[in-house]
């Protein structure tokens, strides 16, 4: 007979009634059930008078009962084939996340490797693999009265003699105990510790902010513009400088109507503003539609110009810095850039310039952004959760209290003085906003953010879309930390002012943050399970998480129900985000990645309302043939879309790890250990959720 080992403590049994379940395995401890009383079968039916419930009322409450458990297990049971259902479909479409092309930024650079695409993959496999052996061996030790309650093991009997072990499996079993407590738990318990201590320092960090924008809030504290004096073209007292608008779009028509409505109806004198929309189209039929569209409001006297470039060298900032570089801009003062959803309203300039007067060392002033479609679907919910903590704590403590913070591409007015100084756009990185505000600030730039002056604009509804957004925009982070490292450190700013780029700006939100949250909450626990001599405490896995998505959900208040989601699905996320950090870190070929983030049009339809009385004006200086040739190409295009069969995508890693947490929650039944448990077990359905594709627009 193997051994008796008392490696988990005693539980207290409670004193109860007589009703007694008593377990014949010797595994299990007599446990004592509290029978109902007499007072439980009683109801008060007035003050001082109590009746009995007779047998009729009872068995109508147990009736009743009986009918709403069978309910809810007919709702179960209906919500689980749905599941099911569109699992089954999920695999039957047979599109991965790998079968995807993209196009790699600038000329002359190469798609990344496909072995080196699915490098990362690998070892998630490994570890999948691992865990299920593992999985497997502990089930069986179980079975063989290996039972573990506590990760504080006694092991001072495994270093007697094999002999005193009987059975291969349990002499197998005990040294794979050594093994653990010798050489796998101490360097698993210092990476735990490593993690847990970044993150303190992230959570820390969280905190610091939060209690900054609280101050702000208790103080009102508010940029406040200087009056300028009267202007005699637009009437009113105000500061009017030469304003010049750009668009920047790339086969985006299904918003590039609304974004040059919304701008060319900018109340500011014309004499004093032009606008440049600047088109990468390679789609010749969205070319021709956003041709007329700027040619009708040319006829209605906007100043607008359209652009088109024929060799689209650094997308985004090359089509920027081409715009530039025409002679026309040495006669205007700032520039405002909008992207292709965005939809500023008519006050938009008169509430953002007004800044720049006699304020000669601002280089930006940067609108806060808002959502038309916040509310389609739990993916946007749980991103303008993320967002509205982005705009409202970190950019607002960040440009109040020392005024920089990342520019974020749009939505924003720059004095072109500062950008010729910084260096003007370059392509060297997919995130060439965050490039240029960093080139700024070491120029001696400040920058402020108007919490008060929104932009609106459209969140990706689908996963796919999120999921190459999010991969652009922590992959670019990196790229830009190895190449401007050298230029902060060897900058004239203030030492405060280096120590917030390095560790704040770049290590600790765009480094640590991706790296801990994978680390710790997708390898780290799941290993500890299998090793249960490694702890990690319930509280970083619980407790500081959950008062961290408090915080962050704050400045969305109406988001507090989707709380415990938004928590699953940032760590669901992690996955994403660590991939990219670590391309974009390590220059591998995704980190060059640039896919325009799709959009649905879905902001054009409450925004253009207002503008309907004015289609016929127009429509005046345009041909009926060309507006005829248009539409019936629109239709065309729009049947054909309409044939093709699209398909939602299977993600392979989001799998592999639901699997793998899935595995080590099933582990860590066998320690009865409940926070654990459910933490693996939810965390484990939500990257199945999202690995098949089940979170956000959903496609036939």
């Amino acid at each position: 007979m193997a051994p008796s080992f008392s490696w988990w403590s005693n539980k207290d049994t409670h004193r109860g009634t007589p009703v007694v379940v008593k377990m014949e395995n010797p595994n299990w401890s007599m446990v004592e059930l509290e029978g109902p009383s007499e007072e439980d079968f009683l109801i008060a039916e007035s003050p001082g008078r109590v009746r009995g419930k007779n047998a009729k009322q009872f068995t109508w409450v147990l009736l009743l009962k009986a009918h709403r458990a069978a309910g809810c297990l007919t709702s179960l049971g209906s919500a689980m084939l749905g599941l099911a259902s569109a699992i089954r479909r999920r695999v039957a479409s047979g599109r991965t996340d790998t079968d995807t092309d993209v196009e790699p930024i600038g000329r002359g650079r190469a798609v990344e490797n496909p072995a080196v695409r699915s490098r990362f993959y690998f070892c998630i496999k490994m570890f999948l693999w691992l865990s299920l052996i593992l999985l497997g061996f502990e089930v069986a030790a179980y079975f063989k009265g290996w039972h573990f309650g506590s990760p504080h093991l006694q092991l001072e009997y495994l270093w007697a003699s094999p002999m005193g072990v009987k059975g291969v499996f349990d002499w197998v079993y005990s040294k794979w105990v050594l093994i653990r407590v010798e050489y796998l738990a101490p360097p698993l318990q210092f990476l735990t510790s490593a993690c847990i201590v970044l993150f303190m320092i992230q959570s820390l960090d969280r905190l610091i902010l939060c209690l900054g924008c609280f101050w702000i809030r208790f103080k009102k504290i508010k940029p406040v513009p200087k009056e300028g004096a009267f202007d005699p073209e637009s009437g009113e007292t105000g500061y009017f400088p030469m304003v010049l608008v750009q668009i920047p779009m790339c086969n985006e028509k299904e918003v590039y109507q609304q974004s040059i409505a919304a701008v060319c109806n900018l109340d500011w004198p014309k004499s004093k503003l032009l606008i440049q929309i600047l088109d990468d189209s390679d789609d010749p039929t969205t070319q021709f539609l956003i041709k007329e569209d700027v040619h009708k409001w040319q006829q209605e006297g906007a100043n607008i110009l359209y652009r088109h470039r024929v060799i689209r060298d650094g997308y985004k900032a090359g089509n920027l810095k081409s715009a530039m570089n025409c002679s026309y801009v040495k006669e205007y003062e700032f520039v405002a850039i909008f992207d292709a959803d965005f939809q500023p309203t008519p006050d938009f300039l008169k509430r953002t310039v007004p800044h720049f007067k006699d304020n000669d060392d601002l280089g930006l002033v940067q609108a806060r952004w808002s959502f038309v479609n916040k509310d389609e679907n739990l993916l946007t919910r749980l991103q303008n959760i993320n967002l509205s903590f982005h705009f409202e704590v970190e950019q607002q403590v960040n440009s109040v209290f020392i005024n920089f913070f990342g520019f974020n591409g749009t939505a924003g007015v720059w004095r072109i003085k500062a950008l010729e100084e910084a260096g003007g756009w370059l392509e060297r990185t997919t995130v060439e906003d965050m490039d240029i505000a960093v080139r700024a600030h070491l120029h001696g730039w400040k920058f402020i953010f108007l919490n008060d002056v929104e932009c609106q604009c459209e969140l990706p509804e689908s996963y796919e879309a999120y999921r190459k957004q999010q991969h652009r925009w922590h992959s670019g982070p990196m790229q830009l930390f190895r190449l401007c490292l050298p230029d902060i450190i060897k900058s004239k700013i203030s030492i405060g002012k280096k120590f917030n780029l390095i560790f704040l700006f770049f290590l600790l939100r765009k480094l640590i943050l991706p790296f801990y949250s994978f680390t710790l909450f997708c390898i780290i626990l799941p290993m500890t399970m299998f090793i249960p001599e490694a702890e990690l405490p319930a509280w970083v896995v619980c407790y500081i998480p959950a008062t961290m998505s408090f915080l962050n959900i704050l400045p969305a208040p109406k988001a507090f129900p989707f709380i415990v989601p938004y928590l699953l699905f940032e760590n669901t996320m992690s996955v994403t985000k660590f991939n990219a950090m670590i391309s974009g870190l390590f220059q591998l070929g995704s980190a060059y990645e640039w896919v325009v983030t799709k959009k649905s049009g879905r902001s054009s339809e409450g925004d253009l309302a207002s503008l309907v009385e004015k289609e016929p004006k127009h429509q005046r200086g345009v041909s009926v043939p060309d507006l005829v040739e248009m539409k019936e190409e629109i239709r065309q295009q729009e049947q054909r879309a309409s044939r093709k069969k699209k398909h939602n995508r299977i993600y392979t890693k989001e799998l592999a790890l639901a699997f793998l947490l899935l595995t080590a929650s099933a582990r860590s039944l066998l320690s009865a250990q409940g926070i654990h448990f459910y933490f693996l077990l939810f965390q484990g359905i939500s990257f199945l959720l999202v690995g098949l594709d089940l979170i956000g627009e959903q496609v036939e």
